[in-house]
């Protein structure tokens, strides 16, 4: 449709330039250079036209199409040909301008869809045969050769290779998976061959996740983009009216037998009518925001809604959970209390945790090997596991779970540490280890050196708190907290003025998620609870990626306003010169009212689409 529209514009301009210097050379009568402008005018125009006459039938009148339309027809009403013309063919130069630049923003989202892959290669009775992704059911078996993509998310269980995930997670480095490893659909299979166990539907799958995230963005607005619909709402008539006025008003007070009066301020009035298109607001504010969410899922982060980015730009204080988020949550047993009974202590824990996917449960159950035994599993939010079997109890959580249940136990000083009693009596303790991730003492930096207030809030103790926060060097640290103690301290912030952003794993942190000014789930595209409750999602685990993700929300805001402050202050400027006949003096004063608007356009959209282009990392 562009390559029409171009062909088009280029035809028309040329015919148009030829009329030109035919009129000039020749001096056609009136009404001859009426029948060859009004031509090339349909030519070039009668889309805007049509659209025109078409909202105006269905009651949306006030809008560019309208302004364009009265605009040239008043221009040719006056017997300004030559400038009517030129304002439809730059008018529909614009337009083009416009729609590649929307069709380039669109385009880098559309690659998001290249993600999904449009078959499997299924393993069922000894044979395989191809079928799409939603055939696969849970459990079954597929296999991923070299250079596919891989359609579920699974675990690997024959074979290995080295996957791209690029288009997941935005990192370039190829990560290696062995047997037992999970892998995520929309990956691809750089070499090798694969044999991996769907653990999701196609309908939950992560590619499936990424997409519908994507594809529900643009619904959720922003505060400026909803300025900018209320304020064109109301500026259209109002600028209409306005024009009606100038070409009406004046000439009764000057002289309204005269007709050259009439065509001054009818031709003042259309240049203000030139003027006063509001499309550089229009388009290049909603452009902005989306060429920012295209940027961010091109770094592996997803954002719900131009709202939240918008949202992420104003925050100044970060408030991250520990365990998965600035730790990898590699839990390991460090140590048994007491030690001479550790394998007890240790039997006892993972009948407990069995059936729990905590990381500090599974770390406990590879410790030792116990046959699942049946039982009634009773999570604490904050505080443990009770399982309740056939002739005993089984208590495994902090130091606060013992207390409640009225079981005398010695305290424990050291990192993480479960507490595991039976039968109300108390067996020992386990400490647990867990490790920080690389670049989050970076991240945490990054932060503060955009003014960002950063804290640490943890439901581990006072000393593995502590330890953790002078590591990656946050502002302060709150411990033994509960989810709901999490969500009070956030509150708290936000009622002292801070706009804050919460940052969890999404396994236990849906509360506070949700009542943070902006809800960030850290790599857990896995995780439903983050996907519901996070409004924005990072694929990678890396914590330097909030920093990036802040980084482009802050760079598409500065945009978005430079695009509203430059094109208010110049449309306002050229309506008054309009409106008070300084453009009158000049000879090709219709072409410049227009190039006002078409040229504001214009540079608005080009410094839209810089908001697709990602920050350099440092």
């Amino acid at each position: 449709m562009n390559k029409k529209n171009l062909i088009r514009i280029c035809v028309c301009g040329v015919l148009y330039a030829v009329a030109i210097v035919v009129n000039f050379t020749v001096t056609l009568q009136n009404w001859v250079a009426l029948i060859v402008f009004g031509a090339i005018y349909l030519a070039i125009g009668f889309d805007v036209l049509w659209r025109a006459i078409r909202n105006v039938a269905h009651g949306k009148v006030f809008d560019e199409n309208f302004l364009m339309t009265i605009a040239t027809i008043g221009a040719f009403a006056i017997g300004e040909f030559v400038d009517a013309v030129a304002v439809m063919l730059l008018y529909q130069i614009g337009e083009l301008f416009q729609k590649y630049a929307v069709g380039k923003s669109r385009k880098s989202i559309a690659a998001l869809m290249d993600i999904r892959p449009e078959t499997a290669t299924l393993c069922e009775d000894d044979e395989e045969k191809e079928v799409h992704p939603s055939e696969i059911s849970c459990g079954q078996i597929f296999v991923v050769k070299a250079g596919e993509k891989i359609p579920l998310d699974g675990m690997v269980v024959k074979g290995n290779c080295r996957l791209n995930t690029s288009s997941i997670t935005g990192e370039s480095a190829l990560r290696k998976v062995n047997v037992g490893d999970q892998v995520i659909s929309g990956c691809i299979n750089s070499d090798g061959v694969i044999y991996v166990q769907a653990t999701s539907g196609y309908d939950d799958s992560t590619v499936a996740k990424i997409l519908e995230l994507v594809e529900n963005a643009a619904e959720k607005k922003a505060p400026s983009e909803n300025f900018i619909a209320k304020f064109s709402k109301y500026y259209t008539p109002i600028v209409t009216g306005l024009a009606f006025l100038i070409a009406v008003v004046p000439p009764l007070f000057l002289g309204y037998n005269v007709w050259h009066v009439w065509t001054v301020w009818l031709r003042r009035a259309m240049m203000f009518l030139f003027v006063s298109c509001p499309c550089a607001l229009v388009i290049s504010v909603p452009l902005g925001f989306f060429g920012g969410i295209a940027a961010a899922s091109k770094r592996g982060v997803l954002v719900k809604g131009s709202n939240y980015l918008e949202m992420l730009s104003k925050v100044d204080a970060f408030a991250f959970d520990k365990t998965g988020t600035l730790t990898k949550g590699n839990f390991a047993v460090t140590a048994v209390y007491p030690q001479n009974n550790r394998q007890t202590v240790l039997e006892t824990a993972a009948l407990a945790e069995q059936y729990s996917n905590h990381p500090i449960a599974q770390a406990i159950c590879k410790e030792v090997e116990t046959e699942k035994t049946s039982c009634a599993v009773e999570e604490i939010a904050g505080r443990g596991i009770i399982a309740h079997f056939a002739s005993f109890t089984v208590l495994c959580g902090n130091l606060q779970l013992m207390k409640e249940n009225g079981i005398e136990c010695q305290k424990v000083d050291g990192g993480t540490v479960v507490y595991v009693a039976k039968n109300n009596l108390f067996v020992g303790a386990i400490e647990i280890a867990d490790q920080l991730k690389e670049d989050a003492a970076m991240a945490v930096s990054q932060l503060k050196q955009a003014n960002c207030k950063t804290v640490l809030l943890t439901g581990d103790n006072e000393k593995t708190a502590q330890e953790v926060a002078q590591k990656v060097g946050v502002d302060e640290y709150h411990s033994q907290l509960l989810p709901q103690d999490k969500a009070s301290l956030v509150e708290q912030m936000m009622k002292q003025g801070k706009k804050v952003a919460f940052v969890g794993d999404g396994i236990n942190d849906a509360p506070v998620l949700a009542t943070a000014n902006v809800g960030i789930a850290m790599g857990a595209i896995g995780s439903d609870a983050a996907i519901e409750a996070a409004d924005v999602v990072l694929m990678q685990d890396n914590p330097t990626a909030i920093s990036t993700a802040q980084k482009i929300s802050r760079k598409t805001l500065r945009i978005v306003k430079q695009n509203i402050v430059f094109s208010i202050a110049v449309k306002i400027a050229v309506l008054i010169l309009s409106a008070v006949g300084v453009l009158d003096m000049i000879s090709f004063g219709m072409i410049v009212a227009i190039l006002a608007d078409v040229g504001v356009c214009m540079l608005a959209i080009l410094n839209s689409m810089r908001a697709m282009v990602l920050p350099k990392n440092k």
